[in-house]
């Protein structure tokens, strides 16, 4: 049995008989004027964080959301979008696509707003998208990448790229963990399937989204997660995982590399009214200005004692420049 076919059948099983908890959501659910998540959609939400954001939702985009889980991301995201196809849902599994319509209908039953028709679901992998090149604006998934071995997340990455408009955004919540991890543990299929022991480190993880070509990356949140405890897992310490929260945007790829945003902030506190680099950075005196990791090592290798640089806050909510 492959590690694909473990995960089907984690999934089924979970479709069938929902695991409050499977995934430890680290995030609160959305709370939304008019939106009632049904009771078994909350059941059913697997995932480590959010991936449904106002800010990337504007103007009715486009949204396809991969893995449907319980259907609680395919309804946030209508939310936005309130037409018909608006939403598009992709799963292999057919118990969890099966149980996801029929959450809908009853949150089609508890929102006079919301209509079924506005989500269509599709059978289709990660690895092989049934969506045509450049068509949504958002794409979207939610503890999926942790599951797949390294070659086969390059392809789901580039298949994401692939359905994705000119600047889309491409919206991830996944495990990191920055402490290697026990080749048993990563070998162990079920512990991937379950989102555990797949956990890449997070700059490794960043590098796999911009070698796709996404020109832009936000760090949006890092939270604690879970712990892999001896005596617990065949583990000899003690591993940290980590959720992050993540939007890649399909940018133009900059001359001089990706712009990754960590959550870094420059602030210019000399005498001047502002510090202009020349390179397109100006910073009013004390005015705290986000900027990417590129920009911030460039001004702090100018050696002056009047800005100031942050270290990563990991937490980036737009804005600054780059």
């Amino acid at each position: 049995m492959s590690y694909l076919d473990t995960t089907v059948d984690v999934y089924k099983e979970a479709a069938l008989k929902p695991q409050v908890g499977l995934c430890c959501t680290t995030t609160p659910v959305w709370q939304l004027p008019g939106l009632s998540v049904p009771k078994k959609m909350l059941e059913m939400n697997y995932g480590c964080g959010s991936t449904v954001n106002p800010r990337d939702l504007v103007n009715n985009p486009s949204a396809l959301y991969v893995g449907v889980g319980g259907g609680m991301e395919l309804l946030q995201f209508a939310y936005f979008s309130r037409r018909p196809g608006a939403v598009i849902g992709v799963d292999v599994v057919d118990e969890m696509m099966h149980a996801c319509r029929d959450n809908l209908l009853r949150a089609e039953r508890e929102n006079d707003w919301f209509r079924a028709e506005f989500v269509e679901i599709h059978k289709g992998n990660a690895l092989d998208l049934p969506v045509m090149d450049n068509s949504v604006d958002i794409a979207a998934q939610n503890c999926l990448f942790n599951i797949f071995e390294t070659e086969d997340l390059r392809r789901a990455l580039k298949e994401m790229y692939r359905v994705l408009k000119p600047r889309g955004r491409l919206v991830l919540s996944d495990p990191v963990c920055d402490q290697v991890m026990p080749e048993n543990l990563r070998d162990d299929e079920r512990l991937r399937a379950l989102c555990l022991s797949g956990a890449l480190p997070l700059q490794e993880y960043i590098k796999m989204i911009t070698d796709t070509g996404f020109g832009t990356v936000e760090i949006r949140a890092k939270r604690p997660y879970r712990v892999l405890a001896p005596g617990q897992y065949d583990t000899p310490e003690l591993i940290f995982i980590e959720s992050v929260e993540v939007c890649a945007i399909k940018d133009p790829m900059p001359s001089d590399g990706p712009c990754v945003f960590t959550g870094k902030t420059a602030i210019y506190f000399g005498t001047d009214d502002y510090f202009d680099d020349r390179k397109g950075h100006v910073l009013n005196q004390n005015q705290p200005l986000a900027v990417c990791d590129k920009t911030a090592g460039a001004l702090a290798s100018l050696g002056r004692s009047d800005i100031f640089i942050s270290p990563s806050t990991w937490f980036y909510d737009g804005g600054g420049c780059c």
